[in-house]
């Protein structure tokens, strides 16, 4: 499954054309009152996008409507080539099936082994766990190395390692857009590193595009300033004055509109008196 991955991804562009793997255009919609007005962004194939703002302002919002649990009241989302904002509910099944999600808290099936977990979606298709799917699950569970736990159960596991397994699971169905929402949310530093350092991993070595929401602006610069190095087996830090492109870029919400997007150089350098503090 993950053996198709080029020599040295982070060391070079991801696609010599952008592949437009998801776009929003001037997307909004209201429950009670406004949430989001007017939003348009677009994900390209390699790129992983950081979602960031205050609590409220809809950034899990964003995750369902690309996945079209969600429908906007206004504008277009494209997934994939597919129109989601007005696509009916069964055609979405197959559509999903090419995004893997991260959710909060991780959101495994406590009755089910780690096994079980990682393969649901493949369990769905054929009823029952084959030797093709445990060979399957188990490289899955080594690329977030936890191989060594298939056959435990949710509750025998850290909360850090819970979450490596729900990207395991979100992997292995080999996605081509992957979700990710707060995958660091209430863990401790070290394990959220850990995290992040997978999530550097699936964007360098697989060129998934990825959508991430975090609360933790530490993750986020942390993702724009290290790449995955293959040879090490790990997260690295980029040299200082390196011109590699790590892919990663930020878009920050307020007031139910996109205020910022750019890189983390751009970020930085902005102004604005609201993304100063922000930053603070």
């Amino acid at each position: 499954m993950f053996t198709s991955a080029p020599p040295s991804a982070a060391s070079s562009p991801p696609h010599e054309k952008a592949v437009r793997l998801l776009r929003f255009e001037d997307v909004s919609i209201a429950f009670e009152r406004p949430v989001l007005e007017g939003i348009t962004f677009e994900l390209v194939r390699g790129e992983t996008k950081v979602l960031l703002g205050e609590a409220g302002t809809g950034k899990t919002l964003i995750l369902k409507l690309a996945l079209g649990l969600i429908k906007p009241d206004s504008g277009r989302i494209t997934v994939l080539g597919e129109e989601v904002s007005s696509m009916p509910e069964v055609e979405l099944f197959a559509l999903r099936r090419r995004i893997g999600m991260v959710f909060q808290e991780s959101a495994l099936f406590d009755s089910l082994t780690v096994e079980e977990n990682v393969a649901y979606r493949l369990i769905e298709e054929t009823g029952k766990i084959t030797d093709e799917i445990h060979a399957r699950v188990l490289e899955a569970l080594d690329f977030v190395e936890l191989a060594h736990t298939y056959n435990l159960f949710p509750a025998e596991l850290s909360g850090g390692m819970r979450r490596r397994v729900a990207i395991a699971r979100a992997i292995i169905t080999q996605p081509e857009i992957l979700l990710y929402d707060s995958p660091t949310g209430g863990l401790d530093p070290v394990t959220s590193n850990t995290i992040i350092e997978l999530v550097v991993k699936q964007r360098d070595v697989y060129q998934t595009g990825s959508l991430l929401v975090t609360h933790r602006l530490q993750d986020a610069f942390t993702m724009a300033s290290h790449y995955f190095n293959r040879e090490l087996n790990k997260m690295v830090p980029l040299e200082d004055g390196s011109t590699m492109s790590v892919h990663t870029t930020f878009v920050i919400l307020r007031d139910r509109k996109i205020i910022f997007e750019g890189t983390a150089t751009e970020l930085l350098r902005c102004r604005d008196p609201y993304i100063r503090e922000y930053l603070s």
